[in-house]
């Protein structure tokens, strides 16, 4: 299993949101860069970026920043939010960017999935973020009438082989992870899933290493200093 710290950018700075609410953020830092520096000393191979401006308007005004961090860090980079269209896709591929998460637009515009999986293959993959089960759309403030698990079972289809699996009544509430969500939806799609929300501490860290999850996100244990990055990554590692 892979750890993957995350960096949530609104405004330009490192935030987190309690359980998606924009008004209920938390600035950590107004470095980006230095912020993935840190995250790569601790071992991380791979960061998780999240546009949050761009998940809510589709406005990519922090693609500058995601362009520096891909400049500066030798991890490999994955980040969503935002990218509405194929030209989205195309300039993220150009700055450096690993993998191309599609959350919103993967809902509204299936055509793009699919086009973007016969172009880029596994440098794409799907944002599923859930509440109470259905498919959340727009920086989590619609809930549409899919489940995460059916839609999940139609992105394999088209080709997706990773998808990052969101429980929004866990992210930034250090609750630890939905763990039956997760086994769920390792069991019934065989997917590569990247678990996200609720990791609080190296327990939870141990608890997501049975699950069948390829990975899982990490954002503000790391940041308020209750889960050591290092040592999850180590224990990774050693599974």
């Amino acid at each position: 299993m892979r750890m993957y710290p995350a960096i949530d950018l609104k405004d330009g700075e490192c935030v987190r949101l309690y359980k998606g609410d924009y008004d209920k953020k938390t600035v950590y830092s107004s470095d980006a860069v230095a912020t993935a520096l840190k995250w790569q000393e601790s071992g991380a191979d791979f960061l998780h970026v999240v546009d949050l401006d761009g998940a809510r308007t589709g406005d990519g005004k922090n693609r500058k920043i995601i362009k520096e961090i891909c400049e500066n860090v030798s991890m490999k980079v994955q980040t969503g939010g935002g990218i509405r269209t194929m030209e989205d896709i195309d300039e993220l591929i150009s700055l450096g960017v690993e993998r191309v998460i599609l959350g919103t637009a993967a809902v509204k515009n299936f055509a793009l999935v699919e086009e973007a999986v016969k172009k880029y293959g596994d440098s794409i993959a799907v944002g599923i973020d859930a509440k109470d089960g259905f498919v959340a759309t727009d920086g989590w403030e619609k809930v549409s009438e899919l489940t995460a698990v059916d839609f999940a079972k139609k992105v394999k289809e088209a080709g997706v082989r990773t998808i990052i699996y969101t429980d929004i009544a866990t992210d930034g509430a250090m609750c630890g992870p939905n763990i039956d969500a997760m086994v769920e939806m390792v069991r019934k799609t065989g997917l590569n899933v990247i678990a996200s929300g609720g990791v609080s501490c190296i327990d939870d860290v141990k608890n997501l290493l049975n699950t069948g999850v390829e990975g899982a996100i990490t954002g503000r244990a790391i940041y308020d200093g209750k889960l050591d990055l290092k040592e999850a990554v180590e224990l990774c590692c050693g599974f």
